[in-house]
Parts: C-alpha cells; sequence; structure tokens
C-alpha cells in the first residue's frame, strides 16, 4: 500500500532546492555526529508529532512553506539545529526547517521506503533462521522498540517482530536502540 506522504507546491520546491545554499549551512551528510545547542546529538532520527507539518526554507515562520507532511509519525533525521528550529531531512532526501515542537522523540521507521516491490520479512526473533510472522511492504510505518546486533523489533496496529535493521529508514545500521 502506497500512499502520498507530503505534498509541495511548484514555487516551494523550487525555492527550497535553490534557495538553501544561502544560509550557508553545511553539508549534513559531511557531518559526523556531534552535539546540538540541545545537547542530543546531531545528525539523530525523530519523528513527526502532528499529521500537518510545515517544512519552511529557513529556519523562521517568515521564510515560505516548501511542502506540508500529512501523516503524524513519519520518521526523520534532524541534521541541523538552529535555535527553536530543526533543519530535517526525509528517506527522500529533501531537507528543510521544522519547529521543533512538532517533532518527537518516539522512534519510528519506514520499511524499505526507497523499494517498490519487495516485501521485508519480519521475524519471531533477530536471526534470519527464525520463523517468519509476517511480509511488510515498502512504506510500511512501524515503531522501533529496540535495535542491537543489526536487528530490530518493530510493531505496528496488526504486527510485532525483528527486523533485519538496513531494511529500515529511521535508525543508522549501526545504532543501538532501547
Amino acid at each position: 500500500m502506497t500512499r502520498k506522504l507530503k505534498w509541495i507546491t511548484g514555487l516551494g520546491a523550487a525555492v527550497l532546492l535553490l534557495g538553501l545554499s544561502v544560509f550557508a549551512f553545511p553539508d549534513a551528510q559531511a557531518q559526523s555526529t556531534q552535539t546540538g545547542a540541545t545537547g542530543l546529538p546531531v545528525p539523530r532520527f525523530v519523528s513527526l508529532k502532528s499529521d500537518r507539518v510545515n517544512v519552511r526554507i529557513g529556519p523562521s515562520r517568515e521564510h515560505d512553506v516548501a511542502w506540508t507532511f500529512v501523516a503524524a509519525g513519519l520518521p526523520v533525521e534532524i541534521v541541523q539545529e538552529f535555535d527553536n528550529w530543526r533543519r530535517i531531512r526525509d528517506w527522500e532526501g529533501n531537507e528543510g526547517w521544522v519547529f521543533h515542537s512538532l517533532l518527537s522523540g518516539r522512534r519510528t521507521a519506514l520499511v524499505t521506503p526507497w523499494e517498490q516491490d519487495n516485501r521485508t520479512p519480519l521475524r519471531t526473533r533477530a536471526s534470519s533462521d527464525a520463523a517468519i510472522v509476517a511480509e511488510l511492504e515498502p512504506q510500511v510505518l512501524a515503531t522501533v522498540q529496540e535495535c542491537s546486533d543489526g536487528w530490530c523489533r518493530v510493531n505496528g496496529p496488526e504486527y510485532d517482530g525483528w527486523l533485519d535493521q538496513t531494511r529500515l529508514f529511521g535508525v543508522y545500521p549501526d545504532e543501538d536502540v532501547d
């Protein structure tokens, strides 16, 4: 099941793509983990608190809205902090600024959003030879309960089990979550 998770205005998207360099912020992908102004690591994963989150081209309400997320719980990566604003990146690599109160520390993940057809086996325990209890479609949203040794325990409305950590957007490949 694939749903459109956000919309982008034509002008806002163009401004986002062309305008972010105006702020001269460092390239988040080149950054190693640092401590942000909040004392928390940057980059880090969080989730959207609301089912309507405006993403702006700069860190203030005076900046134009580039697009709006329309699904609460989606995982995003904080790549920079500025005052009460967080520069976030979604699974497609789109970046923009969100007010901090619209984000939650609750850990969620999308199952293989970069794939179209391949299902991901959900297992009874953290092992590739464990029994398969379900196969999750791409872009299924899961709550992350814990991750260690390359496996994450996830659950949702009708499933609970273990997934290969590399099949998720919302946790780092070597990250331990408890």
